[in-house]
């Protein structure tokens, strides 16, 4: 309640009459009597003094109103603030493909619209995320999985990746129009980290298959990876997405890589216990706005 005293003071104040504070802040003047009475009380002193039909401010008065006018302007920014959660941080962990080739045109979105919110990408693999989103340590989760679901998170499909084998332009792979995993027969591969979800996946299939290959770089750096494969030194399985830029100067050829249980997405993850700021809300909004759609 001294919140809405010091609001009916500062009226008083400002206009030096109870009756006229009464009337802009539509109280009777009974009240405003009341209030100033109650807040003097509370500070132990008088605040106001009448001068013929004026009523002014004691030195106590003013130094009160000092105060009065900075917890006002204080408690304003707050309302703002709290209403549009236009500061603050948001912690968004992904894997490296999606930080650098997906995020970026969103993030600049939501810049635009929440300026002063600090957004912090947390890279990883997938494990990490989802295990850091569950726990609370990021807000949200970008990964990069066949359908995902978890009893403890929500998560929407926000896009399908092709995933795609890149060579070297000489390879004897450049003319074909798709890959099958028995095409990878005594390949020299080039693979991603530990963690990797669409690594494990190949791996799996491959022994499924009994197909046999030799393991010529690991890396958990996609620019190595790719550089490894410009210069003939193996070929690699990586998200289309990935290689964009490279496949548009020919610096390398990206083959579609066709197996029925390859089928990966970009999808969204948060905890059903996530508190949900208007920025959270905001970015939600945002990027699952985006159409459905494969590069």
């Amino acid at each position: 309640m001294e919140l809405t005293y010091l609001r009916t003071f500062r009226e008083v104040a400002k206009w030096g009459s109870y009756t006229k504070a009464g009337e802009a802040l539509g109280y009777a003047q009974s009240s405003i009597t009341t209030q100033i009475q109650r807040l003097e009380e509370s500070y132990g002193t008088t605040l106001l003094e009448r001068y013929g039909r004026s009523m002014k401010l004691t030195m106590a008065g003013e130094a009160l109103l000092q105060y009065a006018n900075e917890i006002h302007r204080l408690h304003e920014e707050s309302k703002e603030v709290v209403a549009k959660q236009s500061k603050g941080t948001l912690s968004i962990g992904t894997i490296e493909t999606l930080a650098a080739f997906y995020l970026p045109q969103h993030l600049q979105a939501f810049r635009r619209d929440y300026p002063d919110v600090n957004v912090v990408i947390q890279p990883g693999n997938e494990p990490y995320i989802v295990e850091s989103v569950k726990e609370g340590e990021l807000d949200v989760g970008i990964i990069l999985d066949p359908p995902f679901r978890d009893p403890e998170l929500n998560s929407s499909i926000l896009r399908e990746e092709r995933l795609v084998i890149i060579t070297n332009p000489e390879h004897k792979f450049s003319g074909l129009s798709e890959i099958h995993v028995e095409d990878l027969e005594s390949e020299s591969l080039i693979l991603t980290e530990d963690g990797c979800t669409y690594r494990a996946l190949l791996l799996k299939v491959l022994k499924a298959n009994q197909v046999n290959f030799s393991l010529s770089y690991q890396f958990g750096n996609l620019e190595a990876i790719k550089q490894c494969v410009t210069y003939g030194l193996g070929i690699a399985l990586l998200p289309r997405i990935a290689v964009a830029e490279e496949i548009r100067k020919a610096q390398i050829i990206a083959i579609p890589f066709v197996h029925p249980e390859f089928k990966f997405y970009t999808q969204l993850i948060y905890s059903n216990k996530k508190w949900k700021s208007k920025a959270f809300l905001g970015f939600l909004e945002l990027i699952s706005s985006v159409n459905y759609q494969n590069d």
